[in-house]
């Protein structure tokens, strides 16, 4: 999921279908799905654009962490006022400490009508808040992996934006060129392709380790070979405090080796390498491998880049080929307010979404993302067409950022940042981890 440590605040006014912003346009890797004119999907249905002159003014607040899709959600909500001319949507959209904000705007009692969380979780912890929605449409139209996502005691809580894929992004022509036949599959294979490309005067990696969440998106793959056949149950098993990291050797000892892989083949200083600078050494042929990424990267990528060839698997994370694994599923979610005063303006909305043509296209072709419901496209991008490639025939391992909060998956990274400065050695690092992970995993 892209996200930026620079936070960005944006308030998005739109009255009489004119729109205005009270913060600065995003530009460059900060606007990663551009709205292009000429790719926007056919205005909505004669049938859908029929009001009532009469209806009320009605105003949606909308409160998330997701400054990558800030254009796409611009573009639905200017749609939406040819259903609607009624609705005001005021959408903020802050990087930095969501967490944090988010439970200071519950604890004051100012709950946005629509606010964003993670997903599995997230979707327990702040069900008190949460609108059911397993009755509506939107619940309907969702496909059954994302459903699971989004649910919790049996019922829907939240929507996603997306469906998303998490795996190694490498460049194929600079695989090429350094002799690489095959993306590699085992820890040493890995090894053996950052020599290759060393000897070609090309960096392995770029890893973006000024980002807390690269971590938690790099550690779910060597996770989910500790116990693939049930990633929660060990998730919770960590979080009473009864299993340790000495049990399971993918995640005692090969994700630190992969970790001091990457910073050896990496970038000059990786604790300041953010996202864009990520982007832009790997756009530019500076770096084969990319970290910690998804789908979310490669709009950026060929706005840089266009003729890229962009190539997609899953780490490698053990000496066994068949535990490199992509991983799939939806990891944030949309929640809805269930005390909001416009409840029933709120569900229109995103019912409306979830089931119209121009909602439909919108996820392939505005956002440009994997579409989280049933019969939509896949959006013509390569890293979405080789997930899809990849699940003809292999299975995608389970979404282990799902079973704890993101309280603990930033500790985590920050835990890493740590050993990666060397402020902590190994033991020093997994002690840490194994100490809060019961703390902050699950709502208290």
């Amino acid at each position: 999921m892209k996200k930026r440590l620079l936070s960005l605040m944006m308030c998005l006014v739109l009255a009489g279908g004119v729109m205005s912003g009270c913060s600065p346009k995003t530009t460059g890797a900060d606007a990663a799905d551009t709205v292009k004119e000429a790719e926007a999907p056919k205005a909505a249905d004669a049938e859908q654009t029929e009001t009532a002159a009469s209806d009320e003014p009605v105003t949606i607040t909308i409160f998330q962490n997701m400054p990558e899709y800030t254009d796409a959600i611009n573009a639905y909500i200017e749609e939406y006022k040819k259903v609607k001319p009624n609705v005001t949507i005021n959408l903020e959209i802050t990087q930095s400490d969501y967490p944090t904000m988010l439970k200071a705007k519950i604890n004051s009692g100012e709950i946005p009508d629509v606010f964003a969380t993670t997903a599995g979780g997230e979707i327990e912890a702040y069900a008190e808040y949460s609108y059911d929605l397993s009755n509506e449409p939107l619940a309907a139209a969702m496909t059954d992996a994302v459903k699971v996502n989004m649910s919790y005691d049996g019922k829907v809580y939240g929507f996603p934006i997306k469906s998303n894929t998490f795996g190694m992004i490498y460049n194929k022509e600079l695989f090429e060129k350094a002799g690489i036949t095959a993306p590699p599959k085992t820890l040493s294979e890995l090894e053996a392709a950052c020599e290759k490309l060393v000897a070609i005067g090309v960096k392995p990696f770029t890893t973006g380790y000024k980002e807390w969440w690269v971590q938690k998106h790099v550690f779910q793959h060597f996770f989910d070979a500790a116990q693939p056949d049930d990633v929660g149950g060990l998730v919770k098993e960590f979080i009473a405090g009864k299993a340790k990291f000495a049990d399971y050797p993918t995640i005692n000892d090969n994700f630190f080796k992969f970790v001091d892989l990457a910073v050896k083949y990496g970038d000059d200083k990786p604790l300041e390498t953010d996202l864009s600078a990520e982007i832009a050494a790997f756009a530019t042929g500076k770096a084969a491998m990319i970290c910690g990424q998804g789908p979310w990267v490669e709009a950026d990528i060929l706005k840089i880049n266009p003729s890229a060839q962009i190539g997609f698997t899953g780490y490698p994370v053990s000496e066994n080929p068949a535990d490199c694994v992509i991983i799939a599923g939806a990891d944030q979610a949309l929640r809805i307010n269930k005390d909001s005063k416009v409840l029933k303006e709120v569900v229109e909305l995103y019912n409306w979404l979830y089931t119209s043509d121009y909602g439909k296209k919108w996820f392939s072709e505005v956002a440009q993302v994997i579409p989280p419901i049933k019969d939509a496209p896949i959006p013509n991008l390569q890293i979405p067409t080789a997930m899809q490639e990849i699940l003809k025939t292999e299975k995608a391992g389970d979404l282990y950022i799902n079973y704890s909060l993101d309280s603990f998956h930033q500790k985590f990274g920050e835990i890493i940042q740590s050993y990666i400065a060397k402020a902590y050695t190994k033991e020093q690092a997994i002690k840490e981890i194994e100490a809060v992970w019961p703390q902050l995993g699950v709502a208290q």
